[in-house]
């Protein structure tokens, strides 16, 4: 029995992670980078303390699309100021943070459950 989720062509499918990039949907992106259901962006942050609302404007401008920010904090599981928190909440977004991995992880089922869902990505040597 084949349990692979179908998710359409034109949705964006995070396959690897790790040495600094990204594979996305046959794309390879060096560094860090923000996922959306139908696009990949660059993203010029490089640690969590870089992680602000300014550098998440991109996502909070889509806001209609997007629920839910998975955060992929790097190796491993950061907390996000309270702030910040709460800025995205008051956009409609609520935050949920986790290391990188489960973040690709966890992105990739919400998206081919078709849920609005972005991730904010930091890269991982």
């Amino acid at each position: 029995m084949d349990v692979t989720p179908l998710v359409p062509g034109d949705r964006q499918l995070i396959e690897s992670y790790g040495e600094g990039k990204f594979r996305i949907s046959g794309q390879v992106h060096q560094g860090s980078v923000l996922v959306f259901p139908r696009e990949c962006v660059a993203w010029p942050v490089a640690t969590m303390a870089e992680v602000t609302a300014n550098t998440l404007a991109p996502v909070v401008a889509r806001r209609g699309d997007v629920a839910i920010l998975l955060l992929g904090c790097g190796r491993r599981m950061a907390p996000v100021p309270g702030a910040l928190r709460a800025a995205l909440r008051e956009a409609g977004i609520v935050v949920d943070t986790m290391d990188t991995g489960a973040a690709c992880r966890t992105y990739n089922i919400l998206m081919s459950e078709d849920r609005r869902v972005a991730a904010a990505l930091l890269a991982v040597e």
